[in-house]
């Protein structure tokens, strides 16, 4: 399913699955702040890319929660991984904000380096405990805003989940989205 806000050439589209395994300009790595890898897709990403990209992190200085920095993807189909720190869920309103910040800056980096295709995983819903459904409005609210402002981007954006469950989370908004 896509969504194609307005007439841009601009457009999201849905993948269930491995992030890793995606041929596109970009993927985004919900990382930590070290950047060292971790957990869930942060690990995956590294252990699929390579001993080269936890090198070439170490070299950053680590990532604020909210931005976004980029490393080339080595070992994986992915030309470039561009990291960025989400919030650890409080449920405080900063943290509607930081997670909004995550999705903007990666596209405005992605645009900035001439990339048109980039991967999302879910920011901020493994272990930092951003509750799905929110997670999921706030990306696809933002992603729109960026297509909105840079209508001629020529940017597809694909949401992945890991699960049919967490697709569906997506694609239940998307409706709700073109309701609206």
């Amino acid at each position: 399913m896509m969504l194609k806000p307005n007439a841009s050439k601009n457009e999201i589209v849905y993948f269930v699955g491995d992030i890793t395994t995606l041929a596109v300009d970009a993927i985004v790595n919900a990382a930590n702040c070290s950047l060292l890898g971790g957990g869930g897709v942060d690990g995956a990403i590294h252990r699929a890319a390579g001993r080269e990209l936890l090198a070439e992190c170490r070299t950053l200085g680590g990532c604020a929660t909210g931005a976004a920095k980029i490393t080339k993807g080595y070992h994986l189909p992915a030309h470039y991984v561009i990291h960025t720190v989400g919030p650890v869920y409080s449920g405080s309103t900063s943290d509607a904000e930081l997670l909004r910040s995550c999705y903007w800056n990666s596209l405005a980096l992605a645009r900035t380096h001439g990339l048109h295709t980039i991967a999302f995983p879910a920011i901020s819903t493994g272990v930092y405990g951003y509750p799905k459904e929110a997670a999921a409005e706030i990306a696809l609210m933002t992603i729109r805003e960026w297509f909105d402002a840079h209508p001629d981007a020529d940017m597809r954006v694909t949401i992945v989940s890991f699960s049919a469950q967490d697709d569906a989370v997506y694609q239940n908004l998307q409706r709700e989205f073109r309701q609206s």
